[in-house]
């Protein structure tokens, strides 16, 4: 009797031994918090129409027309795109601004304010007028924009120049899909976007790297192209105008549509230096460059 219950005993510790630790194993670690997504432009959430304002004013119901909350974190900032002109053609370049909720007025009145210092020295420029006031409100995915009279001058080539900047530089937000337009409080017409406008993009729109930017290697050389056989080359030349490295990638689409590129270049310097990234297709007919975008930087 005593020898079966110490049998008994026994078999039941082995058992409770093998289940222990191999099933614990068998879970892994245990998660972790998810990260907070840090803020971008893109975070923009435009909501209902604002009741009417006196131009340059603030709405307090439209996040396009809002100071910084109170409670926005301070110390952060928030990345996005303006459209300025160059050779008569949309050219786009970005800014750093302090962290806002009103980012559709952020970007308007980053766009009036112009190029940098910088920007005009490599032929960069804007028709809009510095000091233009404007009025914006937000609708279903629609930005109504209110500006006076003095913005349609100078012809109506001219004036859709100056749209196109507008709807540009608004529909990089994922909540704005098109652009409204008002003369003094009245309708010009009907909401129009990006494709209304595509006839004032260059062949090839360079977003990265932008004008001024310190760059290291590998530089990443991004954009748009609308090039024959979707070729895009990409050469860099230093301080004293020597071609330093030089590669080529494809969009991904071309001859007649437009295509997203981006290519990681390498290059080697000796020290801190002014240089140019230049993005270019190649001529089938003779090789020379075709549709040249330069952008000075400096290497590093």
């Amino acid at each position: 009797m005593t020898r079966s219950l110490a049998s008994a005993a026994l078999a039941a510790l082995s058992l409770l031994a093998a289940c222990g630790p191999a099933g614990s194993g068998s879970l892994g670690s245990a998660p972790t918090a998810t990260p907070r997504p840090t803020v971008t432009s893109s975070t923009a959430s435009p909501s209902t129409t604002p009741s009417p304002t006196k131009r340059g004013t603030t709405n307090p119901r439209s996040p396009a027309g809002t100071a910084p909350t109170a409670g926005a974190p301070s110390g952060r900032t928030i990345m996005f795109e303006i459209w300025l002109v160059r050779d008569g053609t949309l050219f786009v370049t970005r800014r750093t601004r302090p962290t806002t909720v009103a980012t559709a007025r952020l970007a308007l009145t980053t766009l009036i304010a112009g190029p940098t210092a910088t920007e005009a020295n490599a032929g960069v420029s804007s028709p809009i007028a510095s000091g233009t006031t404007f009025d914006v409100a937000l609708n279903n995915g629609v930005a109504t924009v209110d500006l006076p009279a003095s913005f349609y001058d100078g012809g109506d080539a001219l004036a859709r120049l100056r749209q196109a900047q507008v709807v540009y530089t608004l529909t990089q937000y994922p909540t704005i899909t098109k652009v409204g337009f008002q003369k003094d409080g009245e309708a010009t017409g009907w909401p129009l976007g990006r494709g209304d406008y595509a006839d004032f993009l260059p062949p090839i729109v360079v977003a990265s790297p932008i004008i001024g930017q310190r760059v290291d290697s590998p530089v990443t050389v991004s954009g748009t192209a609308d090039v024959f056989e979707a070729t895009v080359s990409v050469r860099i030349r230093d301080a004293s105008g020597a071609e330093i490295a030089t590669t080529f990638t494809t969009a991904t689409c071309g001859s007649g549509c437009r295509g997203r590129y981006s290519v990681a270049v390498r290059y080697q310097v000796s020290g801190v230096q002014r240089g140019t990234v230049e993005v270019f297709s190649v001529s089938a007919k003779d090789g020379s460059d075709q549709h040249l975008v330069r952008i000075p930087v400096t290497l590093s």
